[in-house]
């Protein structure tokens, strides 16, 4: 295949800079995995590899159907017979795409990472393999590079109109116009093929995504019968995104609505689900795992658009999506995420532990306008700091308006901000 793709968006990813590593790239479906591998050929082909040394299989082409871990080692054989000139003497990348479809591909990899002067990037997700599992079968010699759907900064990138420059002092114009992508992001969310479409063809698109993680990632996979039940727990983990999900309380109404079910099946689901990176769950924050394990946990889609396709409402509900897009922001910043629960019974979103640097609590809240909801936030985050031992807090809103009255009102350490702001700033840290 060929590696000059002009049509890409430019991904926020990078691969570890770790030598003598596999790089396996997760995700869940339709995220853009694929995308991200062609933009890492046309990186290293723009830094000056040779074409040829950039070398792409799509396992999933019907014309490499069959094939097994022998007859990879006769395409790497072939490879070297017609450029024996790379051998041993300079890098070459293997792209393996779906790879989990050949039987035995595991030792492959594994073999011609000790014995050849490669790279290797893997990445699939299908029925046979989930992708996380891909990095697992290569026993510590891979390193994970999860791709989630387009952040906002993406989006706007794909859209040609992502803004140069600290997006704290864009022009007013550029602003307001940045304010309304973002709104429309909340609702459409970061799915690639789903930018643009109208809601008739983008919510079907979306469902037809989640069928197929139901379909093919869990029934297929591994062998769930009771398919009433799952989807009627990924309904329920979808259509009230945010909210506390307590599995006890959902197996009690399954029994009482006549559904025979295990609770140890629902969550053997509810597992299955998260392993195929649609649903994100965020636990209380406590010292005690028991604590963690008792109380419930806050379900999020991997993606806000997910949360139209599934509401039973009809009602647009910023709160929940903006949320949610703050949650997969701070997971594609990779910092670990839990909720707060303040000693005067006060809820504070996130508490956001980055790899590097300090944590923070974050509280987001769509609409700060009310004087009563501005006073609830801001309290719960004085008291969680005062808890916390002073760590930073951060307030982020949807938009603008009414923006500095609330930063006036707000104590020492805790900072407002909206939310699209605070994506476009980047970077690896929590502010």
């Amino acid at each position: 295949m060929r590696a000059d793709r002009p049509g890409l968006t430019r991904r926020d990813l990078r691969l570890p800079a770790v030598p003598g590593k596999t790089h396996a790239v997760i995700g869940m479906r339709r995220a853009g995995k694929t995308c991200f591998l062609h933009q890492l050929q046309q990186e290293r082909i723009a830094r000056g590899a040779p074409r040829e040394t950039q070398v792409y299989f799509n396992f999933d082409d019907e014309r490499l159907a069959g094939m097994d871990a022998a007859r990879l080692h006769w395409v790497l054989e072939e490879y070297f017979l017609r450029y024996p000139q790379h051998r041993d003497q300079r890098k070459v990348t293997f792209y393996l795409d779906e790879i989990q479809v050949v039987p035995g591909w595991e030792g492959f990899v594994r073999r011609i990472i000790d014995s050849e002067q490669v790279d290797v990037i893997v990445s699939g997700s299908s029925a046979r393999m989930l992708s996380r599992e891909i990095a697992t079968a290569l026993r510590g010699r891979a390193l994970e590079t999860l791709v989630h759907p387009f952040g906002f900064r993406e989006c706007l990138r794909h859209r040609h109109a992502e803004p140069e420059g600290d997006p704290t002092f864009l022009p007013k114009a550029q602003r307001s116009a940045v304010e309304k992508r973002f709104a429309e992001f909340l609702l459409t969310g970061g799915f690639p093929e789903a930018q643009g479409l109208e809601d008739r063809d983008r919510l079907p698109l979306l469902q037809g995504y989640v069928d197929a993680v139901i379909l093919r990632d869990i029934v297929e996979r591994h062998g769930v019968t009771n398919v009433v039940a799952l989807r009627r727990l990924t309904r329920q983990l979808l259509g009230a995104a945010a909210g506390l999900f307590s599995m006890h309380r959902f197996f009690t109404d399954q029994k009482s609505q006549g559904l025979a079910v295990s609770k140890d099946a629902l969550h053997a689901m509810l597992g299955h689900l998260e392993d195929a990176f649609l649903i994100r769950l965020v636990p209380l924050h406590t010292g005690s795992e028991r604590q963690r394990q008792s109380n419930p946990r806050k379900a999020y889609p991997v993606d806000a658009g997910l949360i139209a396709a599934f509401d039973r409402t009809g009602r647009p509900n910023t709160g929940h999506t903006l949320e949610t897009a703050v949650l997969v922001e701070l997971e594609r910043r990779r910092c670990e995420r839990a909720y707060v629960r303040t000693g005067s019974g006060g809820e504070v979103d996130f508490l956001a532990t980055p790899l590097v640097g300090r944590p923070a609590l974050i509280q987001v809240c769509a609409d700060l306008s009310d004087p009563e909801t501005r006073a609830r936030e801001i309290r719960a985050l004085q008291e969680a700091r005062a808890e916390h031992r002073g760590l930073p807090g951060l307030l982020l809103t949807a938009g603008a308006t009414g923006l500095s009255q609330v930063q006036a009102e707000v104590p020492k350490g805790i900072t407002v901000r909206p939310a699209w702001e605070w994506m476009l700033a980047g970077g690896d840290g929590v502010l």
